[in-house]
């Protein structure tokens, strides 16, 4: 009676957590979803000029910034999946907005729009993560509660699962992978294991009745060998296509999944060739549309060709090995900047996942161990579903690890196998009976004094949500976060603005500016005017000056120059103008001490808004340091004129001036928007810099 109260109260503890595991997943579904329409954050500029900045150039004829992975020359990206992606849903977005524009007078083809719509599909397509780790949980009878409440609650979804990066396509499409050879290990498994035993019951029977009766259950099994064959090498094409690194991820699935049942009586290395044989051929009709889609959008291969049937090799682009070529040239790789081999094992993954991360990287650390002590008794079964997952983890981490350039978003992948080994931990902790630990006696103190303990389990799991939280405000809320809102600012100036005024705008300390945003129409093709007919070529009146880190003396002269060339243009062609400058604020005093010093009294210029918020770790706040143009007035010698200042005191330490020092470091999180112009009619003697600040 009482193990039965025991047992029930278990049940009812453990269907309690499971209830509440559920329902905290599903607010963090909920949230991804919501962090697509509010999310302001720039992670990296791939998430704009890799998909959105092409595709919305192309298709809605606006003016865009074309980057070096398409051109024609040497194409490195595939546009096949961006285009199916992002093109044939936007042309339905594009029908809906007709008829909203004409019969309700809204239009919802805006930069806003811009930016929502392609994150809401790819925030759709990463829910399919969620569903291949719900339906391995359920095929071989795993916890599926706490496992999705880790891949949820992660900043890697909340926030790279709602931005549009190839990488996190690689990532849903390296989930479904593993899925479907997870399904069909299992399915494989319970098969060959019917048939042994099937065929040694026929071996055993005495009558033929019997062995009748045992043939036609053996013939009625299901056949396996190439389960999931034509949808499996059809995703390993779209994820090569993809990004040529799905190679690296997929090849170990695949491997596991030409390897189902080998060691067996039913299962030779004759099926494992053809598995592999047919595997290929299998391939070869998508790889046959992606290349010929390639092929005539880089304008390798014409509809006049094809007609004509004058079509050779040189025809034909094959993108992934454009990819390849160029990144095997480890001179092309440090462009993009070098890291140390260690930098994807000790920072990137850890900073990915977090305590998982770390648990993930300790665990494989200790199979290592009884590896190479030949401890075959404690690790994993190969064929079984650990070997797979810890396979899909560290065999591209080795080889993504010697690579040169190394970026976090490289190993989202890995997400997935992380998460179903090892999410559980965020409430476990490493459990007493965990199989693969170490019997050694300092390990074994640290296992039941610190990580086996009810507390630790406590602390794992804040530390997990603590981190996932700061990493997702800081990503996508505060990280480069002015520089979208800025692109929604220029598109109603835009709209404003006079036909005969052009509007110049530098940037620097900032990430590349997503021009399509802008929302102009394209000045490289001819437009046609619906109600009139008439075609015509719009003449450029927006000019983008991206300078990166530029030294501000160097900016300084390039404002200089670039004014100077509006100033003839208005004086030769009557074309007015005008010129803004976008810096982060906490370059606001720097930006004052470099025109002082290069003695630009000539120019006005006015601060007309700052983006809040924006942090670019290019141009850090100063905690420490004073901000006098902030804090305290300015205080000019008899030379005002030529930009110097008195020498200030060091101000008494009191509330008031904490205080201000604390509202200038937080002021520091913006974007400035400054507008310069020409200052006119104003005596030699008199000229001043308006808005300097002093600088001790």
């Amino acid at each position: 009676m009482k193990l039965s109260t025991n047992i029930n109260q278990l049940w009812h503890k453990r269907k309690t957590n499971s209830d509440e595991n559920w329902c905290t997943y599903l607010f963090f579904a909920v949230l991804r979803i919501v962090l697509v329409f509010i999310g302001s954050g720039y992670v990296h500029p791939d998430e704009f000029f890799q998909t959105i900045e092409v595709m919305n150039g192309d298709h809605f004829r606006l003016e865009h910034v074309r980057t070096w992975e398409f051109n024609n020359t040497m194409p490195v990206r595939s546009i096949t999946l961006p285009f199916l992606l992002l093109r044939v849903p936007w042309s339905f977005l594009e029908f809906a907005a007709l008829y909203m524009r004409e019969f309700l007078n809204i239009e919802i083809l805006c930069s806003y729009t811009y930016l929502v719509f392609p994150r809401l599909i790819y925030c759709i397509i990463s829910f399919a993560n969620d569903w291949a780790l719900y339906r391995v949980c359920s095929l071989y009878s795993l916890r599926y509660e706490i496992r999705l409440l880790a891949l949820s609650s992660s900043w890697v979804m909340l926030v790279f699962g709602t931005r549009t990066f190839s990488n996190s396509i690689e990532m849903a499409l390296c989930s479904l992978l593993l899925y479907f050879v997870a399904e069909c290990m299992i399915a494989t498994n319970t098969i060959v294991y019917k048939k042994e035993f099937l065929e040694e019951k026929y071996d055993k029977a005495t009558s033929i009745g019997e062995r009748v009766k045992i043939w036609k259950l053996k013939n009625a099994l299901p056949t396996h060998n190439f389960n999931k064959i034509f949808a499996m090498s059809t995703l390993c094409v779209v994820g090569i296509f993809n990004r040529p690194t799905f190679l690296l991820f997929g090849a170990p699935m695949v491997f596991y999944w030409l390897l189902r049942g080998m060691g067996t009586k039913s299962v030779t290395f004759t099926d494992f060739h053809l598995r592999m044989l047919l595997f290929c051929l299998s391939a070869v009709p998508s790889i046959l549309v992606f290349v010929l889609c390639d092929s005539l959008y880089y304008k390798y291969l014409t509809s006049g060709e094809i007609m004509t049937k004058a079509v050779g090799i040189d025809n034909f682009v094959f993108t992934p090995w454009n990819f390849i070529k160029y990144n095997l040239d480890s001179k092309n790789t440090a462009e993009h900047g070098l890291h140390p081999k260690y930098i994807h094992l000790l920072v990137n993954v850890p900073l990915l996942y977090g305590v998982l991360g770390a648990i993930a990287l300790v665990s494989f650390g200790q199979l290592m161990i009884r590896f190479f002590r030949a401890e075959y008794q404690g690790l994993p079964r190969a064929q079984s579903i650990v070997g797979l997952m810890s396979a899909s983890i560290f065999v591209p981490l080795f080889f993504l690890s010697l690579i040169n350039h190394q970026e976090a978003r490289f190993l989202l992948p890995l997400t997935y196998p992380i998460i179903l080994l090892h999410g559980p931990k965020l409430l476990t902790g490493f459990c007493a009976q965990y199989p693969f630990r170490m019997e050694h006696a300092w390990l074994k103190v640290l296992y039941e004094k610190i990580l086996c303990t009810k507390a630790s389990a406590i602390y794992v799991l804040k530390i997990w949500y603590f981190a996932n939280i700061a990493l997702t405000v800081f990503y996508g809320f505060v990280h480069q976060a002015g520089v979208i809102p800025m692109t929604q600012h220029f598109e109603q100036m835009v709209k404003l603005k006079a036909a005969d005024q052009n509007i110049h705008l530098i940037t620097s300390h900032t990430y590349m500016f997503p021009l399509s945003f802008v929302n102009i129409p394209s000045t490289q093709v001819v437009h046609l005017n619906t109600r009139t007919g008439q075609r015509y070529r719009k003449r450029k009146d927006f000019y983008l000056y991206e300078y990166g880190g530029l030294d501000m003396s160097q900016l300084i002269a390039r404002i200089r120059l670039i004014t100077s060339h509006c100033e003839l243009k208005k004086e030769t062609k009557n074309v007015k103008y005008r010129l803004f400058l976008a810096i982060p604020s906490s370059l606001t005093d720097d930006l004052n001490l470099a025109l002082v010093q290069n003695n630009a009294t000539y120019l006005h210029y006015e601060l007309r808004r700052v983006f809040y918020p924006h942090l670019s770790t290019e141009a850090l706040p100063q905690f420490l340091g004073r901000h006098p143009g902030i804090v305290d007035p300015p205080h000019w010698s008899e030379d005002d004129f030529q930009g110097t200042c008195l020498l200030e005191q060091t101000p008494e330490l009191s509330f008031s001036y904490v205080s201000k020092q604390f509202s200038s470091f937080v002021h520091q999180f913006g974007l400035a928007l400054y507008e310069f112009e020409l200052k006119r009619n104003v005596p030699k003697s008199k000229r001043t810099l308006t808005n300097s600040k002093c600088y001790t």
